[in-house]
């Protein structure tokens, strides 16, 4: 079973609809992390760009944002797993979806002042290879905008793999039924009010911090999504994403920050949080 066409297939419209929506916490996570301080912002950027390649649309939700703002530019969507995105998006008229595996010599029909690949490079057997593919594709002064998983603390990174050999080889229905009680835990934890004050905590890798109960299990612990605006369906299949998938890397800041420099572009964006890396990157 391949995890991302079982997602997909099972959860259309998964966060389709906040991605959209001015100021739910989804849209506002993916321009935050992207350096945007609002969707006016967002807006400017998005309409002086022509051609633009969203690389492992997915369902198509962040294709949808850009081609809602930008109508006049060209938007090609790529992914192994095409039907969802493509009912998804049938009535955007300047957007095309097109089949193809990123883990291979990608054959794009032009190139892109845009290229846009979030949230999927890690779950590639080469995610360097795929991103200097990606660059290849970039004409001059061009832009390219990745997020990776950034490596996380030890006891997170050893519970989250322990997870996922016991949930990678089964069946969605079982794996959402495996991850549910995840999503069960960090709905109540995000009902306990106030903060824990943590001294750093060099064996665990655990630095010193002002902490929710909730944000301290999540991010050192185990990943216990909930987000109220997906409620607890969409919010298991978050978890379901992160713990179900046989290929998940992680990544550090300087590693990422190599791919660039082997491509040879600026750095022209970074934000590194608890869960990922954001790099934009410029082809001079």
């Amino acid at each position: 079973m391949n995890t991302f066409e079982e997602k997909w297939k099972n959860n259309k419209d998964l966060a389709f609809g906040e991605t959209l929506r001015e100021g739910s916490r989804i849209q506002n996570w993916i321009l935050e992390r992207n350096g945007f301080s609002n969707l006016n912002e967002f807006k400017g950027f998005i309409r002086c760009k022509n051609r633009i390649l969203d690389a492992g649309c997915g369902n198509g939700r962040v294709t949808a944002l850009m081609a809602k703002h930008n109508q006049n530019a060209k938007i090609i969507g790529m992914d192994l797993f095409t039907d969802v995105a493509k009912e998804n998006l049938k009535n955007y008229k300047n957007v095309v979806i097109l089949k193809a595996d990123l883990d291979k010599e990608l054959d794009a029909p032009e190139t892109f002042d845009f290229i846009y690949c979030q949230e999927v490079l890690h779950h590639l057997k080469n995610p360097k290879n795929t991103f200097h593919n990606l660059c290849e594709m970039l004409e001059e002064n061009g832009e390219i905008a990745i997020y990776v998983y950034k490596k996380k603390a030890m006891a997170r990174e050893l519970i989250d793999e322990a997870i996922r050999e016991k949930v990678k080889s089964l069946d969605y229905k079982k794996a959402m039924e495996k991850v549910s009680a995840l999503t069960t835990l960090g709905k109540e934890l995000q009902r306990i009010e106030g903060n824990i004050i943590v001294p750093e905590i060099p064996i665990l890798e655990i630095p010193k911090g002002t902490y929710t109960i909730h944000d301290f299990i999540y991010n050192f612990f185990c990943k216990c999504y909930y987000n109220s605006e997906l409620g607890m369906e969409g919010s298991n299949a978050i978890n379901f994403d992160w713990y179900h998938p046989t290929v998940s890397s992680k990544h550090t800041e300087v590693e990422v920050e190599g791919w660039f420099k082997e491509a040879g572009l600026d750095i022209t964006h970074k934000k590194v949080d608890d869960y990922g890396i954001t790099i934009w990157g410029l082809k001079k």
